[in-house]
């Protein structure tokens, strides 16, 4: 949760220097998160998704080879707070069966945290057309 880019821990110092909280990211939620990483010891097990997302990309590299596509509908949701402002083509480029694209005005990196309702709004809408009646 702390190892992340410049951007990401000035919208959490905002939380302790007395600056206006991005979203519901407050002291005690960034305190809590962290304790409930530390005391259940999952920190490792979050941070797997990336390890392993690397070393797919790393051997389609070094074998010239474009990654694996996914091969499950997503869903992208384009928060304006972000570290890379991603346009649709690039996400249509990296998930050929893109089944859902949205952009909106508020959010950044953590966005669930920051603005857990419209993030919950746009899972719903995401999902919704998957759904059986």
């Amino acid at each position: 949760m702390l190892d992340h880019d410049t951007d990401s821990y000035y919208t959490i110092s905002r939380a302790f220097l007395g600056g206006e909280p991005a979203g519901s990211l407050t002291r005690d939620s960034v305190v809590d998160n962290i304790t409930l990483y530390w005391l259940t010891g999952t920190g490792a097990s979050a941070a797997r998704w990336y390890w392993e997302a690397g070393q797919t990309q790393a051997r389609a590299k070094a074998a010239g080879q474009a990654p694996p596509a996914m091969s499950v509908p997503v869903a992208f949701t384009a928060f304006p707070g972000e570290i890379w402002a991603a346009p649709r083509s690039w996400a249509e480029t990296v998930y050929p069966d893109l089944a859902y694209f949205n952009e909106v005005d508020k959010g950044g990196h953590f966005a669930a945290w920051e603005e857990p309702d419209l993030f919950a709004t746009e899972v719903r809408a995401a999902f919704r057309p998957l759904r059986k009646s």
